[in-house]
């Protein structure tokens, strides 16, 4: 008898582990069906808007833009093929009208979208969800991360909040509303598909990539996660392949959009260094145990970098204690820092560590390569560029030597008549020391048209020479 209770004991401990693991796996796989999608798009929909605009395009050209025309501040785009079927030439002085989507962040207005949804446009207008319409203006805009921030005047709307892209994890499920090929408040879902996606377009790529389907109209719109909140900015995708759409990440995007809305402009900090990551040769020549870290190949004078005494030939492998592994992460950690922050800068020079303070200067406008270097030919045919320690070497001039080094000389020019050649430096006009193109540029704006402007240059370890224009 005692057996019999006992072997019935054992069968109800069987039945109730087993039924509590039934029970255990019907949790686990109510949690990794997507029941809540309807729940989830009725809530969001509301803090979700369409955005229309217009532009007048002056002169002959390739048109359809209206999803990812020349985003990131009008560098090539990567997914142009995708347009190709649609491209046409239109007649001159025509106004386009473009699509995208965005999604309101305030009660009072203020709406985030892309860049490129808004840009140049000279009328835009937001829809909601009860087909009312506004007229939009723009508050601020960010084309390096292809960010705007625009408003309406409104009130009582409902808002999206912003969640944690960081805390997203691949596989999580996700869902994108926008208006794809204008169809407003379109709901599409998938999975986060990869993080820190590169894809070329500029210097803070760090893409969420997903398969919900994204289209050109999405652009703008946001990617939720089943909270609701917002952990991307759909921004791009690639043509050629099916499933392959991009947002902006969540963590990215609040700092901007803080800055946008406070100051209209952003502001990144700048340290002043042209960077590579440390390959296996690298790593042993300066007794590296991984290859991980930045080495530093070139110092701009007079940033930050060389203020605080970092030199070419050092590796930075952490800031503020925070693992360099890369060049992309030496960037997004100092453009995501506040102008004039001073940050620990940890390296290595010459096999030992050192730690040096640095203070963040502002991210110039424009690249110092390009800052450094004309754009074309000068009135007078000469395109000049800044001397550097390696370009001084291989001419031959010492290191430390100042002044602008002729790179081309336009044909037919002005300068062509002259005996100026390619490798000659420029050292000054009107016999005032030139350094940069800006002191060159400045010097010549206080001359007036048909003023003699006299250029003395250098060549080689002595010869000097002078050439006289009058300014066109």
């Amino acid at each position: 008898m005692r057996r019999k209770h006992k072997i019935l004991f054992i069968i109800m401990i069987i039945v109730c582990m087993t039924g509590f693991a039934i029970a255990q796996s019907n949790v686990e796989n109510t949690r990794m069906v997507p029941v809540n999608f309807a729940v989830l798009a009725k809530q969001a929909k509301p803090g979700v808007v369409n955005i229309q605009t217009e532009k007048v395009i002056k002169g002959g050209g390739r048109v359809y833009k209206h999803f990812f025309g020349q985003p990131f501040g009008g560098r090539q785009n990567p997914f142009d093929e995708f347009f190709a079927p649609f491209l046409n030439q239109m007649p001159r002085n025509r106004k386009e009208s473009s699509l995208g989507s965005g999604f309101i962040i305030s009660d009072d207005g203020y709406i985030v979208t892309n860049n490129h949804v808004i840009k140049d446009a000279d009328q835009i207008k937001v829809i909601l969800h009860d087909k009312t319409e506004y007229e939009a203006t723009i508050i601020g805009t960010d084309p390096m991360t292809d960010l705007a921030l625009i408003k309406i005047k409104a009130k009582d709307l409902t808002p999206l909040k912003f969640g944690s892209s960081s805390k997203t994890e691949v596989g999580s499920w996700v869902v994108a509303i926008g208006s794809p090929f204008g169809l407003e408040q379109t709901v599409t879902a998938g999975i986060v598909s990869a993080k820190g996606r590169i894809l070329g377009s500029g210097p803070y790529d760090d893409f969420i990539q997903t398969d919900a389907s994204i289209n050109p109209g999405n652009s703008g719109g946001p990617l939720l996660n089943l909270d609701g909140d917002v952990i991307g900015i759909n921004t791009a995708i690639i043509p050629s392949g099916q499933g392959l759409g991009f947002a902006i990440p969540s963590d990215l995007a609040t700092g901007v959009i803080d800055q946008l809305t406070k100051q209209k402009t952003v502001s990144r900090g700048w340290m002043g260094v042209a960077i590579q990551n440390v390959t296996e040769d690298l790593a042993k020549y300066y007794g590296i145990k991984e290859t991980k870290g930045v080495y530093v190949a070139k110092v701009y004078e007079g940033d930050p970098a060389d203020k605080a005494g970092i030199k070419v030939g050092d590796v930075i492998f952490s800031i503020n204690e925070k693992k360099i592994d890369s060049s992309r992460d030496l960037t997004l950690t100092i453009g995501s820092s506040s102008v004039g922050e001073t940050v620990n800068v940890t390296l290595i020079r010459d096999g030992k560590e050192k730690m040096l303070k640095v203070k963040l200067g502002k991210r110039p406008e424009q690249d110092p390569e390009t800052r450094e270097a004309m754009n074309g030919y000068d009135s007078f045919g000469f395109r000049l560029k800044q001397i550097d320690s390696d370009i001084a070497r291989k001419l031959g001039y010492p290191e430390n030597i100042k002044g602008l080094v002729v790179m081309d000389i336009e044909h037919d020019s002005l300068a062509a008549k002259t005996r100026v050649h390619q490798g000659d430096l420029l050292l000054e006009v009107n016999r005032q020391k030139i350094d940069n193109i800006d002191e060159y540029q400045q010097s010549l704006d206080k001359i007036k048209k048909g003023g003699m402007v006299q250029l003395l240059f250098k060549r080689g370890d002595s010869h000097v020479f002078g050439v006289s224009f009058e300014k066109p």
